[in-house]
C-alpha cells in the first residue's frame, strides 16, 4: 500500500521562536507513531531553526515555493538549491495563493517544477478550479491543462518523485469542502491524465493529496474518499494537537476501514 503523506504548510505564520516551538511539539507528538510521512512548510525565515529541532525525527522539511533559476537578480526569490541547502525535501510548487495573489502562470509553475527537480527536490504540484470554473463544468478541462503545462518538460522518471495536490479554490479558508464522491472524481482524473503523459505503472504510482480546508473533525471523511493519498493542511496545521490528529487518521492500525 502507498504510504500517506501529510503536509502542513503554515503560510506566512511565524517567527523564528513559534515556528521552533510549533515544530518541537509535532516532532514530541510523532514519537511512536508508523505507516505516514509527515512533511512541514514553515516560513523560509524559520526553515534554519525547524531544520534542527526536526533532526534526527522521521519528519521532513519543505519550502513554501521557489523560483525557477538557481541564482541570479531576482530580488526577493529563494533559488531550489537554496531550499536544498536549507534541509528541505520538498517544495510546494503552484499553490492557489500563488496563482491568485501573485498571478503565477501555468508556465512559470512549470518552470519551478523542473528546476525543483533538477536540484533534488520532491515537488508538490498544486492544481485546482475556482469556484466560477466549477460552475462552468470544466474542473477536468482546468485541471487537466494545469497538469499537461507543468509536466510537459518532465522526464518519464521524474514522475515518481513528483506529489500532485488537488485543492479546489474555492474550499481553501472558506469552510466548504469538497465531497469525498467529488474528490474521488478529480483525484481519478489526476491519475488519468499522468497515466496519459507518463503510463499506467507510473500513474499508479503518484500520491494525490487533498487539500482545502482540511481539519480535524472532516480528517476521517477526506482520508476515506477513494484515490486520496493524503492531505495538504493549511490553517489546521498551526496547532501541533489539531495537525497530531488529522496525522493520527492516517497512521497504520489507527484508519478506519471505508
Amino acid at each position: 500500500m502507498m504510504q500517506p503523506l501529510i503536509v502542513g504548510n503554515w503560510k506566512m505564520h511565524g517567527t523564528q521562536v513559534e515556528a521552533v516551538a510549533l515544530a518541537r511539539r509535532v516532532r514530541n507528538g510523532m514519537r511512536g507513531l508508523r505507516g505516514v510521512e509527515v512533511v512541514l512548510a514553515p516560513p523560509f525565515t524559520a526553515l534554519a531553526g525547524v531544520r534542527q529541532t526536526l533532526r534526527g525525527s522521521r519528519l521532513a522539511l519543505a519550502g513554501q515555493d521557489v523560483h525557477w533559476e538557481m541564482e541570479g537578480a531576482f530580488t526577493g526569490e529563494i533559488s531550489p538549491k537554496m531550499l536544498r541547502e536549507s534541509g528541505c525535501a520538498f517544495v510546494i510548487v503552484g499553490h492557489s495563493e500563488r496563482r491568485r495573489l501573485f498571478h503565477e502562470s501555468d508556465e512559470n509553475i512549470a518552470g519551478k517544477l523542473i528546476a525543483s527537480l533538477n536540484a533534488g527536490l520532491r515537488p508538490i504540484l498544486c492544481v485546482g478550479e475556482t469556484l466560477a470554473e466549477r460552475r462552468r463544468g470544466i474542473t477536468k478541462r482546468v485541471i487537466s491543462r494545469q497538469l499537461r503545462i507543468a509536466l510537459k518538460g518532465s522526464a518519464k522518471s521524474a514522475i515518481e518523485k513528483t506529489v500532485v495536490a488537488y485543492e479546489p479554490v474555492w474550499a481553501i479558508g472558506t469552510g466548504q469542502n469538497a465531497t469525498p464522491d467529488e474528490i474521488s472524481e478529480v483525484h481519478f482524473w489526476i491519475r488519468q491524465v499522468v497515466e496519459q503523459l507518463f503510463g499506467k505503472s507510473r500513474a499508479r504510482g503518484i500520491r494525490i493529496l487533498y487539500g482545502g480546508s482540511v481539519r480535524p473533525d472532516n480528517a476521517e471523511i477526506l482520508a476515506r474518499a477513494k484515490e486520496v493519498n493524503g492531505l495538504l493542511v493549511g490553517g489546521a496545521s498551526l496547532k501541533a494537537a489539531d495537525f497530531l490528529s488529522i496525522v493520527r487518521v492516517f497512521v497504520e492500525g489507527e484508519r478506519s476501514s471505508p
